[in-house]
Parts: structure tokens; C-alpha cells; sequence
């Protein structure tokens, strides 16, 4: 079964214009799951348009989620980068530590809605996989999560917790144990118990309808930021930023504000431990659009073809694609991005520790390096608005390993399997 197919260098033949973000997006899957695909296309259509679902929706992020999350003014750490001002959109503060919850619960209503009482999922930093064996056990659903076994490793407590929530986590030793292999075998599930099971995608990826259903759950992040920032400052932010993986988090809260040409979108990647093929996972700087794992975006891929490997300090950043959206974004020029390195991101935690108070995930910190070196730049009436994606609980083994003795951060070894 052909889970990874690559079509380097040139657009796909349309199989069908579903889902389409330009030429980007798509639906290229195994045959066997095409009618689970148009299943989930319909039922969200229908539940889109039902008022009881989006206020069962609604009810679950406010009550149980903790939205609206605020919107914080940094000044400590304004005044020390003597630039631009800064706010933080808290979405770390939301139940499970990170913005995943929003969609998981959208998905899971989605699942009930349809009849599906099993869940599978998969995660890379584990926070997704948090966020579904949450929704699961609120919800009384069986729960499996696929995680690559090196990401099990890095994220050893969000292991725990999804256990603890009655989560059965299989672990994956196929190619580099990371999130591409946990969705490989995700997706093998879905094939043989289709009928039974509902694919609980964590982002903006996969085949149609995943990348517009799950920005969809997201938008609550852009449309609250809107409205806070315009009742705090009066005027719409000079930049938004944030950090892209599969890009829910940036296309959350980028919607809001698509269609305001003044206001600069910036994702931020992961530059991990240099420009090489294999050390980073920046696919706008070294990718191709070619297709993986059912849409057509960019891909990190070598000259063959073949998905490149990958490496981020941040198991959330380490995949070799990236939302068909964000390629259509970066086509058209309306998103700009840019990479922050696994030392840069790591010294932006700890800066947004000291002056804040708020240990921020590691990919979140991507955003914040990006602000360190964009803010001195800005006028100090400016106001950029960085996205706090999840809080860093999950990374205190990463961030000890590499804290000299003295609480300071010392350089960073290149960790992963063939970087010497």
C-alpha cells in the first residue's frame, strides 16, 4: 500500500479538485480509504451547518478547554529587546498545555456524530496525543495514539499522561521514529478497521477534507486575537507570528486576519542544527512540492525523491512536509517564513522564562526567536503578536540536558542519528 508517494518537481494529475489550495492540497490516498474520506467530508459539512453541534463545540472549549485564552502583554520582555511591543497569545494556558484541544474536541464530537467509538491518533511532541486521550476519556472512547519510539523517548512524560488517561500508545521503530512514521502507521490502521474507526489527524495535513477541517478548529485562536488586540491597542498588530510544523497553530490564528494586507504573517520553522539535507526541518528552505501522505504541499526529499530526514531540538517541528495551505500562503507571498535554529530557540526559552515568568514549548520558542531578532527593528508604536502554541512542561528533560551548570545555555549538541 502506497502510504508515501513523491511526485517531485511537477504538479500532480488531478484526481479530483477536492480541498485545493491553489495547486496544493488534494486527496491521494489508497483506495480503501476513499469512502471514509467522503464519509468525514459529508458529516463535517452537516455538522458545520448544525447550531446544536457548534454549541456543544463551543460550551466544551469555554467550560472545558478554558477558552478565550488571553492575550499578554510582554513588557519585560519588550523593554529588553527596545523595540516593537509584544504580546503573547496564551494558548499554552489552555487544558493539556496546548492548542491541540481544540480540535481534538472538535474531531471527537465529530466521531460520536458518526458512530465511530474508536479513536487513533498520532503525535510527535505528544501533545496531540495528550489532547486526544483526553477528549476520549471525556467522551468515553476507545483511544490508540501512534508515536515514533525516538519521540517517545524525548517525550517520556507525555507518554505517561496519555496512558494515565487510558490511552493504549503503540510505539513505532519504522524509518527515523519520528511523527512521519507514527502517521505511516496511523493511516495502516485506518485502512483495516475503517469502518469502525475515525483518524483523529493533529494538523493542517493529510487528504481532504483534514487540512481546511482542522484550520476550521483552529480559527477560534485568529478570531479571539483580533478582537483582543484591537480592544488593547486599537489598531491591528504590524506582525503575527508563530511556528509551523503541520501549521495548525500558525494557520489558527492566521486566519484571522488573511485578509488584512497590513499585517505581516510570519511562520517560523525549524532551522534545527544546520543547512544540510537531514539537519533541519525547514521545508520552504530545502523542500520540493512533491506528495506525502495524501496532499500535495513541499517536501523535504533528497535528489531521488526519497522523504529526507529530518531534525528539530522540538519534536512537534520534526516532519518533512507542511500543510498544503502554508505552501499556497508562501506561493502567493500573503505568509512569509523564515527557520530559527535549535540553539536560537533554546536561548528564546529561557529568555521568555527570565523575563516573563512563562516557559514556552520548544517549537513555540521558534516564534520567540524570531521576535528576539525582529522586534529591535520595529518602531516602539508597533506591536507584534507572537502565538504561545503550548508551554514547555513537556521539554524540562531537553532543557536540562543542555543547561551548563551554571543555568545558562551552553551549545547545543547535534543530536539525531547520522549529524556528527
Amino acid at each position: 500500500m502506497a502510504i508515501e508517494t513523491m511526485r517531485t518537481r511537477s504538479k500532480p494529475s488531478s484526481p479530483a479538485l477536492l480541498g485545493r489550495f491553489g495547486p496544493y492540497g488534494g486527496r491521494y490516498v489508497p483506495e480503501t480509504l476513499m469512502a471514509a474520506l467522503e464519509e468525514l467530508e459529508r458529516e463535517y459539512e452537516k455538522a458545520r451547518r448544525d447550531p446544536s453541534f457548534q454549541r456543544r463545540l463551543d460550551e466544551l472549549l469555554r467550560t472545558y478547554a478554558g477558552r478565550p485564552t488571553p492575550l499578554f502583554l510582554a513588557g519585560r520582555l519588550g523593554r529588553q529587546l527596545n523595540g516593537a511591543k509584544i504580546y503573547l497569545k496564551r494558548e499554552d494556558l489552555l487544558h493539556t498545555g496546548a492548542h491541540k484541544i481544540n480540535n481534538c474536541l472538535g474531531q471527537a464530537l465529530l466521531a460520536q456524530r458518526m458512530g465511530k467509538q474508536r479513536i487513533i491518533a498520532e503525535t510527535g511532541a505528544g501533545q496531540h496525543g495528550v489532547a486526544t486521550a483526553t477528549v476520549c476519556a471525556l467522551l468515553g472512547l476507545e483511544c490508540v495514539v501512534y508515536m515514533g519510539t525516538e519521540d517517545m523517548r524525548r517525550q517520556e512524560l507525555n507518554v505517561f499522561r496519555m496512558r494515565l488517561l487510558g490511552a493504549e500508545v503503540r510505539g513505532v521503530e519504522s524509518g527515523s521514529r519520528t511523527l512521519k512514521d507514527a502517521i505511516n502507521e496511523a493511516m495502516r490502521d485506518w485502512v483495516t478497521n475503517v469502518r469502525t474507526t475515525h483518524y483523529l489527524l493533529g494538523s493542517v495535513l493529510g487528504a481532504h477534507p483534514y487540512p481546511s477541517m482542522v484550520r476550521d478548529f483552529h480559527k477560534v485562536i485568529g478570531r479571539e486575537t483580533r478582537k483582543q488586540v484591537l480592544e488593547a491597542e486599537g489598531k491591528l498588530p504590524a506582525a503575527i507570528i508563530a511556528c509551523v510544523g503541520g501549521g495548525s497553530n500558525s494557520i489558527g490564528i492566521f486566519y484571522g486576519f488573511l485578509k488584512d494586507s497590513s499585517v505581516k504573517l510570519v511562520g517560523v520553522e525549524a532551522g534545527g542544527c544546520g543547512p544540510a539535507l537531514g539537519e533541519h526541518a525547514a521545508r520552504f528552505s530545502g523542500g520540493l512540492p512533491g506528495v506525502l501522505q495524501g496532499t500535495y504541499s513541499y517536501v523535504l526529499q533528497d535528489a531521488a525523491g526519497q522523504v529526507a530526514n529530518t531534525h528539530s531540538i522540538s519534536a512537534g517541528l520534526d516532519y518533512p512536509s507542511i500543510g498544503p495551505e502554508h505552501a499556497w500562503l508562501k506561493h502567493t507571498g500573503r505568509a512569509e517564513y523564515t527557520r530559527a535554529s535549535d540553539q536560537e530557540a533554546f536561548e528564546a526559552c529561557l529568555l521568555l522564562a527570565r523575563t516573563e515568568g512563562i516557559l514556552p514549548a520548544l517549537e513555540s520558542a521558534h516564534a520567540v526567536a524570531e521576535v528576539v531578532k525582529r522586534a529591535p527593528t520595529m518602531k516602539k508604536s508597533a506591536v507584534i503578536v507572537v502565538n504561545i502554541s503550548g508551554r514547555g512542561d513537556k521539554d524540562i528533560g531537553i532543557l536540562r540536558e543542555h543547561l551548563d551548570l551554571n543555568g545558562s545555555a551552553g551549545t547545543l549538541a547535534r543530536e539525531r542519528d547520522g549529524v556528527q
